[in-house]
């Protein structure tokens, strides 16, 4: 082993995906490198990227109060919300830093932050770290390093902010790597389309001459007929004389089902990043792009794969960012109200249905179609109209007094 190099971990093995690319390898089964750059140039992943991380981001990220009852208030204005909803650092606004989050969730499978204090020890500041990070666990807990304008720095899990993707361990698992089979076919895929269409959707084959050619004859063959043809500019049209034959060798577009298979690429994808197809503007058969349905998929989108990435990122604030203190007495949530908005007249009926069974307070109705209050709006109220007969207004009926009389 004395030919190893000194940068390279000792506890690299034949089955780290490191090894191969530290020599410029592959390993997935198309041949095609993979990486979450590489992996965003596919139009699929990058609008499935896109769709989840721009969804999460507009969601808003609120603070609530645990009231002694167990009611949960807001509080818009304890110092935690004004980082969380109104602006985590100098730089970034609210969507443009949770969209990175989870932007690294769905490429590397972690998302980082820096927490900044003051010199109170209160938390101002949530500040971006890459997706890349390397977290490394320590006799003293686990530590987070990363390259910052040309330094590199090394941070203690209590100064970082960190949400991991599905996994058991210190780390997510990154979509990227344990998807790079799916995503190694579509960017083969896409490359052979592009391919096909560099050629001026020619056919690939050989010339075949009669007999056998002198060396002077094969490079003059090669000159007229093989580098000709075979030009990007190449003429559509040629002349083929004195017995020569052309024998085309590849399969065509239709043979090989290319169009089929890049349309599976996409619910590939889609699959693997929990997105519905229909979401990122790729139809099934016989399916809509929009319609009476479109509710449904953005119920169940939710239900089954967004609500667990939107719990995740809520457990991860309140266990790292949270004081012990704060986390008996206040709770962060994300509002999905917006994305569950229907048009005006099922929304009506839903605030009519909650209002007259005093759920709901005409306030509350107000703060969500974003209305000023107004006075006497925080009074629950009910419905009157289903009572004992005995207490309806102005008593039985008069000819009923008549005959008791």
């Amino acid at each position: 082993m004395a030919w190893w190099p000194r940068w390279l971990p000792r506890s690299l093995t034949a089955r780290d995906r490191g090894l191969y690319e530290s020599f410029g390898g592959s390993d997935t089964w198309a041949g095609e490198h993979v990486s979450p750059e590489g992996a965003l140039n596919l139009s699929a992943f990058w609008a499935a990227t896109r769709v989840k991380a721009q969804t999460v981001a507009s969601l808003s990220l609120e603070v609530f109060e645990v009231q002694s009852d167990g009611t949960r208030v807001r509080v818009p204005s304890h110092p935690l919300s004004m980082i969380l909803h109104d602006s985590p650092n100098a730089d970034q606004t609210p969507l443009e830093f949770w969209a990175g989050r989870v932007l690294g969730l769905c490429t590397r499978g972690n998302g980082f932050a820096e927490k900044r204090f003051n010199s109170r020890g209160s938390l101002v500041s949530l500040n971006a770290m890459p997706a890349d990070t390397a977290v490394e666990r320590r006799e003293s807990g686990l530590w987070y390093t990363f390259h910052d304008r040309g330094k590199t720095v090394s941070l203690p899990e209590e100064k970082v902010l960190h949400i991991r993707a599905f996994g058991d361990g210190d780390v997510g698992m990154s979509p990227v790597e344990y998807a790079r089979q799916t995503l190694g076919i579509a960017i083969a895929s896409e490359r052979a389309a592009g391919q096909v269409f560099s050629k001026g959707l020619r056919t690939k084959g050989f010339f075949t001459f009669p007999g056998t050619l002198t060396p002077d004859q094969r490079d003059q063959a090669r000159k007229n007929f093989a580098d000709r043809y075979s030009a990007p500019n190449a003429p559509g049209i040629g002349i083929l004389e004195a017995g020569v034959d052309f024998k085309p060798v590849n399969i065509t577009p239709k043979d090989a089902e290319l169009i089929l298979s890049r349309r599976f690429n996409v619910e590939e994808i889609c699959r693997w990043m929990g997105v519905p197809p229909i979401l990122i503007g790729h139809s099934a058969e016989g399916q809509t792009m929009w319609g009476t349905g479109i509710e449904q998929i953005m119920q169940g989108w939710l239900t089954l794969s967004l609500r667990s990435e939107l719990k995740n990122i809520e457990q991860a604030v309140f266990k790292r960012v949270f004081t012990p203190a704060e986390r008996l007495r206040y709770r962060v949530k994300f509002n999905v109200e917006d994305l569950l908005r229907g048009d005006s007249t099922k929304r009506s009926a839903f605030y009519v249905a909650l209002l007259n069974a005093g759920v709901m307070t005409i306030n509350e109705v107000r703060r969500l179609e974003g209305l000023p209050p107004v006075e006497g709006g925080d009074v629950p109220r009910m419905q009157m109209q289903n009572v004992p007969i005995t207490e309806a207004a102005g008593g039985l009926p008069r000819e009923s007094a008549n005959v008791d009389s």
